[in-house]
């Protein structure tokens, strides 16, 4: 017994050294220091460098700076520069590419300018230590990001340049912090910089030409294998780390262009997303930041005046120099106060890109303990006035805002969206469903339900049972991906009619139909199938045909018919559509007619859709395939038609579908049918020709007009044989 007690002090003495229990200590520390400090409205972050610091070498020498911590730290470093090139929205950073420059431009200058006087001659550090501790000052982390998503003005122009502009700040730095570690260490010459620049020419080339289309390949011959994914994912970005250090600059810097170069290639709402923020933000890049606070000598602190003045004057030029850029932001772009102290508080935030600077410079030599000490409390101070600002002037933007919330979707259509998911061949489930996903508003508590209709006979009850086993693997697919997918089976004689039913009865809005593959098939369940469900549903229907992944499109063609715009579900779909240009990071490009360009950037600029989109003007639908000289072998192609009776219903629309299997074969196609009430609101100018009679007489009309016109070119061919 003795033996025992003495063995279970021996591995409680100090610092721990059995690495299951230093695991088990930091895995603890990781679940309960952002719960307690939540409570504070304090940013998580803040608890786990505490708690390395309390934990760490120079606190109470619970654990030692082994190699061990090393290596998770240096994982969790990458891992944040990495998730920081992969979040960028590069869609709103190209809508506001100007502004997000400018400002860029503004929080990288103004901070440096006011930071490198500061350093030099008032805390007296030489030119290398005073340049890299001021580039520090421009760099910002989206602490706060997570307070403006939360109180949904995350599309707030003052919110997008920011975000836009952390692609410049963080860029210049890294680029700073190679020339200034390659100066310390006396390399500067003409053979430097002629090194530098074909060095980093070739990594850009392998990073944006080569990795990108290996990712493409490995993505589409590999689509089952999702865990494969991932490990792929990492093995680029450690490979990426590698070639960067390779290449004389920062490994760091080969983290955040890896994640600029698969940022097209993993949407943020796809399961790969998903993983890989979840084990980052799980276990990585917590384990790097205790691992930052070990670092923190407290006897430095304490022993004189000299690392809280250096602190202290860290803190508030890392303070001034946000402000200041954030004037002259508010100054040039005439924005509000409000919007103002809003940009401020979302840069004035420094945690990753601060550490990995000072880290770097504290390793090289180039920085003291004071610097290094004086930047974690710089990192306490800025995190703390961040989220306290950001979250005050989130609260007046949304009152600024409220007179021009008229327009948006009201608030109960989010809260009620539903999508159904009827499957009638369990094979292509997997790409409607992550369909279905991307496109799905993450307001909405509803799931994505994915229905089977199953025949009504003696074998019904046995069917069902086979449909809901083969079915339950996909809510795993949703689950990944934190989206609930529910299952839903039932017993028709007529599939469509069950279809129709079911919508009904869960209050859909949103039908997702497979298109059928089979050449010659797809006449009759185009004409029967799908009218079915379309004349007995009232709901927004999208009919899909996805011949490749969707991460591998470039563009979204979209071809809209005339009057598209007064259907009532126009902007149901066109909010659906941007969403997924959104996800995917890829242009739009609509044909349509000039008064639809209109309604398209009224509703774009009234619902704020950040999305790359070009016109082009198209009218000639009884040519419409004329339109396949345009379309490229990875574009999406969306066709926009209309019920039987609605405002821009044509007789042209009913055969669209089966020249787009003939001719588009090899694209993925989308079609289109908008949410349609029996009494359509907003187009009263047309009602009187909206009915099924007048219609009809059109089609007969036009079928007799077409019918001469082939009689007459007969007789033309005669005359000339």
């Amino acid at each position: 017994m003795t033996d025992f007690f003495q063995h279970l002090l021996h591995e409680f003495e100090l610092p721990l050294g059995n690495p299951v229990l230093v695991f088990s200590l930091i895995l603890f520390i990781i679940l309960l220091s952002p719960i307690l400090l939540r409570k504070l409205n304090i940013p998580g972050i803040i608890g786990l460098i505490i708690s390395g610091v309390v934990i760490g070498p120079y606190g109470l020498n619970i654990l030692e700076k082994n190699a061990a911590i090393e290596l998770f730290s240096t994982i969790g470093l990458l891992y944040i520069m990495f998730i920081a090139g992969l979040e960028l929205d590069m869609n709103q950073f190209k809508s506001n590419k100007n502004k997000s420059l400018l400002f860029g431009f503004f929080t990288f200058f103004f901070p440096l300018s006011i930071g490198f006087p500061v350093c030099y001659y008032f805390l007296a550090l030489d030119f290398n230590a005073s340049l890299l501790t001021a580039s520090m000052f421009a760099t910002h982390t989206l602490v706060a990001y997570p307070i403006v998503s939360k109180l949904g003005i995350s599309k707030n122009e003052a919110v997008a340049i920011t975000v836009g502009g952390t692609i410049l700040t963080d860029t210049a730095v890294l680029i700073i912090l190679a020339v200034i570690v390659g100066n310390s260490e006396g390399n500067i010459s003409s053979d430097f910089w002629i090194r530098l620049i074909v060095s980093l020419s070739i990594f850009s080339t392998i990073m944006f030409l080569i990795i990108p289309r290996i990712a493409k390949w490995f993505f589409q011959k590999l689509e089952s294998e999702k865990h494969s994914h991932y490990i792929f994912v990492l093995s680029i970005v450690f490979l990426a780390a590698f070639l960067a250090e390779v290449a004389g600059v920062e490994p760091i810097i080969g983290a955040f262009v890896a994640g600029l170069a698969l940022n097209k290639l993993i949407p943020h709402s796809s399961a790969l997303m998903n993983r890989i923020e979840f084990i980052g933000n799980s276990l990585f890049i917590p384990f790097f930041l205790i691992s930052v606070g070990m670092l923190v000598d407290m006897s430095v602190i304490i022993s004189g005046p000299t690392a809280l003045i250096v602190a202290a004057t860290l803190s508030l030029v890392a303070l001034f120099g946000k402000w200041f850029a954030a004037f002259f932001t508010q100054l040039v772009f005439k924005y509000s106060g409000a919007q103002r102290q809003l940009i401020f508080g979302l840069s004035s935030a420094h945690a990753a890109a601060t550490l990995a600077v000072i880290l770097v410079g504290y390793k090289a030599n180039i920085l003291d303990e004071n610097i290094l000490n004086g930047t974690i409390i710089l990192i306490l101070v800025t995190c703390i006035v961040a989220t306290f600002a950001t979250e005050k002037a989130a609260k007046k933007v949304i009152i600024e805002s409220e007179d021009d919330n008229s327009g948006l979707l009201p608030a109960n259509y989010y809260n009620n969206e539903h999508i159904l998911l009827p499957i009638a061949n369990v094979e292509s489930i997997e790409k409607l469903l992550e369909f279905s996903i991307f496109i799905k508003n993450k307001k909405s508590p509803n799931p994505v339900s994915i229905l089977s209709v199953v025949t009504n006979n003696d074998e019904a009850e046995v069917n069902i049972l086979k449909a809901r086993s083969k079915l339950e693997e996909f809510v795993k697919q949703g689950s990944a991906s934190e989206t609930k997918v529910s299952v839903i089976t039932t017993i028709d004689y007529n599939p469509a009619s069950g279809i129709a039913r079911i919508s009904r009865e869960i209050m859909a809005n949103i039908i997702v139909l497979g298109w059928p593959k089979s050449a010659g098939f797809i006449d009759k369940i185009i004409g029967e199938k799908v009218d079915t469900i379309l004349n007995n549903t009232d709901k927004t229907t999208f009919i899909c045909h996805l011949e490749k992944p969707l991460v591998l499109h470039k563009r979204i063609i979209i071809a809209a018919p005339p009057l598209t715009e007064f259907e009532n579900g126009f902007e149901h779909w066109l909010t659906k559509i941007t969403k997924l240009a959104q996800e995917l990071s890829i242009p739009i490009i609509m044909y349509c007619a000039d008064d639809t360009k209109k309604s398209i950037q009224k509703v774009f600029k009234k619902s704020k859709l950040f999305a790359e989109i070009t016109f082009i003007s198209f009218d000639d639908w009884d040519d419409f395939l004329i339109l396949s000289r345009n379309i490229k072998e990875n574009d999406f192609f969306v066709l926009v038609s209309a019920r039987k009776g609605a405002t821009s219903y044509m007789p042209v629309l009913d055969n669209l579908p089966t020249k787009l299997d003939k001719h588009f074969s090899e694209n993925s196609v989308l079609l289109i049918y908008p949410q349609q009430y029996h009494h359509n609101f907003g187009s009263e100018q047309y009602e009187d020709i909206n009915t099924s009679s007048i219609n009809f007489g059109i089609e007969k009309i036009q079928r007799i007009k077409k019918n001469i016109g082939i009689i007459f070119k007969r007789d033309e061919k005669e005359t000339v044989d």
